[in-house]
């Protein structure tokens, strides 16, 4: 796409928050893109789908001009992520922010055993944010600041029948946020795990229980207001952290048999 270059604060007396959100073309992430953007971030979005992120970028620069700036990438391209960064960080200024919410979930039949699927979503889910949060990461370490927000799922607290393989990437994206967590906070730099349960998005179409679902706008308020206070593992809603409490302590043998 057509490099950009940020613009000066409308407002000079505030310090100018900047952000980057990978998969910010629909979703979650299209909505965390034009949060962020009214509450006065200069933000990049970045996207495979380079059409549907510009026409959210052009959306958010009709009420807020200059705020929203739009990378096409297909963040299973992990050679060019460094340069990338470099390229981004430098069009918007700066970083203080970067949210990974990347992510695919095919659809996998119960009798279906297909690994090209699971390496697509272990590619994506879970590859890919360790190579974006390795680059911000190291960027936050010699600054000696920045927060890391990593979209996990309800899904990768527990191995269900549905889709073991996206089970799995969330779980193991889970772990490796506590990691960087553990290993960052101590250089004053946050990180916090994110774990949605049922969003209005074409993830859930097609899903066959569902209950309890919130618009992709309700959960990034939730999980920019997340980031904002510094939580460090949060459920979105929150009453799904009871719900996973549950889950996780139903014995083995049990939870085979049930179809959760």
């Amino acid at each position: 796409m057509e490099e950009q270059q940020a613009t000066v604060s409308d407002r000079p007396l505030e310090p100018q928050r900047r952000a980057i959100v990978i998969g910010a073309s629909s979703g979650i992430g299209a909505a965390i893109f034009e949060e962020l953007a009214r509450r006065g971030y200069l933000v990049a979005g970045l996207a495979r789908r380079e059409e549907e992120l510009t026409a959210v970028c052009e959306k958010i620069n009709e009420s807020q001009p200059g705020r929203a700036f739009a990378f096409g990438h297909d963040v299973t391209n992990f050679g060019s992520i460094p340069d990338l960064f470099s390229q981004v960080v430098t069009a918007i200024g700066g970083l203080d922010l970067i949210i990974f919410n990347a992510g695919v979930m095919p659809s996998v039949d119960l009798d279906e055993f297909n690994f090209e699927k699971d390496r697509q979503m272990v590619d994506v889910n879970l590859l890919g944010a360790m190579a974006w949060l390795s680059q911000a990461a190291q960027r936050f370490r010699q600054t000696g600041q920045g927060h890391m927000v990593g979209i996990s799922s309800v899904a990768g607290d527990r191995g269900r029948i549905a889709n073991p393989g996206y089970n799995s990437s969330k779980a193991a994206l889970t772990t490796y946020l506590e990691g960087l967590r553990n290993r960052l906070t101590r250089h004053g730099i946050g990180v916090t795990t994110i774990k949605p349960g049922f969003v209005d998005t074409a993830m859930l179409v097609g899903a066959k229980r569902t209950f309890g679902v919130i618009s992709p706008d309700e959960a990034a308020r939730k999980i920019i207001n997340a980031a904002e206070s510094g939580k460090q593992v949060v459920y979105v809603p929150g009453w799904w952290r009871l719900i996973m409490i549950i889950i996780q302590h139903i014995p083995s043998f049990i939870f085979r048999r049930l179809s959760i």
